[in-house]
């Protein structure tokens, strides 16, 4: 028996960002119920790979159909546990909803090829890997589950979800619901715990076929080789640092009213806010003059109150980085609420070294940039001056070059004349270090298979005596 103190160390404690207080304690999953949980799942995935396609096309849509029976439900728990406002969370529970009926979709259409071949008919069969490991972040608690977690199981696999330590309440709600629609027991399960513990477990695990994480560039890489010891599958979406590119020839006053959301969007804590925003040098002064009010009149506080705008950063930790990031010196500044809560209020830094550590690296937080530059290289050179390549955001009428911009940029993901970058029917992904693999759109459902390929001689067997 445990004493208090080692008990207490098995638990997680879940705060409200915006308050801090505890919501919850949730047991912490341990390597033996990694163990236990790999068991379930492999058997319960030899069944449900042989299942009628249609049948599991049925139960993923009557998941889709429960989930947003309680959507209301699940986007007030995504407000106490991740502070997200409430217009963004109903919007995470729509998309998880969405990515299983798209899955769905798949999975009757999830078919090989016919290879002509001399000799005989070659076709090649997609079939299921197994065991999947889905390690999800605190930033995007629901919808980046479901980016893994639909596909997976819509190509025959089981799926073992870890979410965050900070954020899993809403995985745990949903893997309710998985049951209640009639998914199989075992099929879907969710193991909160420490990524050290409970992460490590799940990554090392002979039984675990493949990993998709999505967090930090450095665990990325801890993972990516823990996986490569054992040849195992891993996706990765890593971190970024996306560009806003602004020409002169652009609306301005557009792409200057669009900036702030841009990067302020569940309080910067995306890995596609665009935090380096990089305006031609004859619309810069303009562009300062628009963007400035917009800025300063963010609505930052209760997330729960339907006119926020932007919500409190995740926990005291992230705060203290994303502070120790921003220099003193000019800029423009929001409002943020004092007191409770881990607020930290809309900031667009000015007259900032393109090479520090604010214009360059991660902040992971409300904080961007604004960078001058001279011409369409100058422009190109600074986009690409950062380890990351995830997405980015181009404003020009000249359909020539948001053409050569876009394949100039070293970037998974563009928009021109917006800063959108995710949707489930095309694919998502990074360049360079801020990711390997793709996830959503068409392809998703393959990304979860082996491929076999399978010749068939039509040779005579007959005998050729007389």
């Amino acid at each position: 028996m445990p004493d208090a103190q080692n008990l207490e160390a098995l638990n997680l404690e879940v705060l409200n960002p915006a308050t801090e207080e505890v919501i919850a304690t949730v047991p912490a999953a341990t390597p033996q119920d990694v163990d236990a949980a790999v068991v379930r799942a492999s058997a319960a995935q030899a069944k449900w790979a042989t299942a009628a396609p249609a049948d599991r096309a049925r139960l993923l849509r009557r998941f889709a159909v429960a989930v947003d029976d309680h959507l209301e439900e699940l986007a007030q728990l995504e407000v106490r546990e991740a502070g997200h406002v409430i217009g963004n969370a109903r919007w995470e529970a729509g998309n998880v909803r969405d990515l299983l009926d798209f899955a769905a979709g798949g999975v009757e259409r999830l078919s090989g090829r016919q290879i002509p071949v001399p000799g005989g008919l070659n076709v090649t069969i997609l079939e299921p890997l197994g065991v999947v490991g889905v390690i999800a972040p605190w930033n995007f608690p629901m919808p980046i589950a479901a980016w893994g977690t639909a596909p997976a199981l819509a190509a025959g696999n089981a799926v073992i979800l870890k979410p965050a330590e900070t954020t899993p309440l809403t995985a745990l709600r949903l893997a309710e619901l998985a049951l209640e629609a009639g998914l199989p027991e075992g099929l879907f399960q969710v193991l909160p715990g420490a990524g050290a513990v409970a992460g490590n477990a799940l990554v090392e695990h002979p039984g675990v076929a493949k990993i998709v994480f999505t967090g930090s560039t450095g665990v990325g890489k801890q993972i990516m080789a823990k996986c490569a010891a054992r040849v195992k599958r891993v996706t990765l979406e890593l971190g970024g640092k996306s560009p806003n590119i602004v020409f002169a020839d652009a609306d301005v006053e557009a792409a200057a009213l669009a900036t702030p959301m841009s990067y302020l969007d569940n309080s910067g804590q995306d890995c596609c806010a665009r935090t380096r925003i990089l305006v031609q040098r004859s619309v810069y002064d303009r562009f300062l003059e628009i963007v400035r009010p917009a800025v300063e009149s963010v609505v930052v506080g209760d997330p729960s109150d339907e006119k926020t705008q932007m919500g409190p950063l995740i926990s005291k930790s992230q705060l203290e980085r994303v502070r120790s990031y921003v220099p003193s010196g000019t800029g423009i500044h929001g409002a943020a609420p004092e007191g409770p809560g881990f607020w930290f209020p809309p900031t667009l830094l000015t007259d900032v070294d393109p090479a520090s550590p604010v214009a360059t690296e991660e902040v992971f937080g409300p904080v961007a940039v604004v960078l001058p530059f001279d011409d369409e290289a100058d422009a190109i050179r600074l986009a690409n001056a950062t380890e990351y390549g995830l997405s980015g955001s181009i404003w020009t009428r000249d359909v020539g070059r948001a053409l050569r911009v876009s394949g100039a940029v070293q970037a998974g993901n563009l928009s021109v004349n917006s800063h959108s970058s995710v949707r489930y029917w095309t694919p998502f992904g990074g360049y360079k270090q801020s990711g390997l693999g793709r996830e959503l759109g068409p392809d998703a459902l393959a990304a979860f298979t082996e491929t076999k390929n399978v010749f068939i001689s039509t040779a005579s067997t007959e005998s050729t005596e007389a």
